[in-house]
């Protein structure tokens, strides 16, 4: 190849220096600030603006009734709070009966079967007031189930919190025939949505492990970092990474292991797992404060959130999208 023809590639320069940084920096430390933190009802994990909060877990743990019961309770403890469901595997509908059961303490069977009797009737009409009066700022995204619509969805709705669930069904509009790769990138997208002030929960499958006995089983003691399926670049792009599981031969007594703590401890927690009604209650932590008040903002989006739908274009411009025929996001 002559010089001629060959591909000149010129990079730019992304850095900051010390001294830039410093002066910022310092003022912050100074000030007292604490990060942004969503309080979700469990002491643990930590979920916040910038913080990508990785949860994987075997068929049938409950990691997305746990997930879903999150996301509800940060919308009643943070007034101003915004969040977004990306769930690709249930109707939103669903999902509101799920939670609607753990509300109420209703049977989720009866809820879905709508088998609602005069017995029911207080604890329906409690439980359905308190999703109504969180209702106007949760949404459910439609599909398709790829990064652009997420990030398209994410600005359109003014979420301050996403849940992908789960992130191996997820695309992007120039998928990659190996399933670890298009991971890998969606994974990437989402810490750079993290970077423009965006708290993301990813809910992820894991694989069999071998557990005491040297069986291939879910079992939470065979689990590990390396369980979470198709590629290592879940637990690397992820500050916090967890996965729920059943502990031994009791279906409902499930375990919260924290393998990967970026910014703080690991803490491990175990639940008990009330399926009739979808609720979890803790039974034992590694470390469960007396008193439990994460630093908690109403208003934190306008001081940390940018346009994530600006960040997914400029990471394309920035060549991160080999496709130049890629659509935009808000393209039809």
């Amino acid at each position: 190849m002559n010089g001629s023809s060959r591909l000149k590639i010129v990079p730019r320069a992304r850095f900051i220096t010390g001294g830039n940084l410093f002066s910022r920096w310092h003022d912050d430390v100074k000030s007292g600030t604490a990060p942004v933190l969503y309080q979700h009802g469990f002491p643990y994990p930590e979920v916040g603006p910038g913080l990508v909060t990785l949860i994987g877990g075997a068929p049938g743990a409950g990691k997305t009734c746990f997930t879903t019961s999150m996301g509800i309770e940060m919308l009643r403890f943070q007034p101003g709070l915004r969040v977004l469901m990306a769930n690709c595997e249930m109707a939103p509908e669903a999902l509101l009966n799920r939670q609607l059961a753990r509300l109420s303490g209703i049977d989720a069977e009866a809820i879905r079967h709508r088998r609602l009797g005069p017995e029911h009737e207080e604890r329906l009409t409690a439980g359905l007031a308190t999703l109504q009066a969180v209702i106007d700022r949760l949404a459910f995204m439609n599909a398709p189930y790829d990064i652009s619509n997420v990030a398209a969805s994410v600005d359109a709705f003014g979420a301050d919190v996403v849940f992908i669930d789960y992130i191996q069904r997820f695309t992007i509009p120039t998928e990659d025939a190996e399933a670890r790769h298009r991971v890998n990138r969606v994974m990437d997208y989402l810490r750079q949505f993290a970077n423009a002030g965006l708290a993301v929960i990813v809910v992820s499958a894991v694989g069999r492990s071998r557990d005491k006995a040297g069986r291939s089983s879910y079992a939470g003691d065979g689990l590990s970092l390396a369980s979470f399926r198709e590629t290592s670049e879940l637990e690397y792009g992820a500050d916090d990474a967890l996965i729920l599981a059943p502990i031994g031969d009791d279906s409902d007594l499930v375990r919260l292991s924290h393998l990967k703590a970026r910014h703080g401890r690991q803490v491990t927690q175990e639940f008990r797992f009330n399926r009739s009604v979808q609720s979890f209650t803790l039974v034992s932590s590694d470390a469960t404060p007396a008193s439990w008040t994460p630093p908690v903002t109403t208003d934190a989006r306008s001081a940390t959130r940018t346009s994530v739908t600006e960040e997914l274009l400029r990471l394309w411009d920035s060549g991160a999208v080999a496709d130049d025929d890629a659509p935009l996001p808000n393209e039809n």
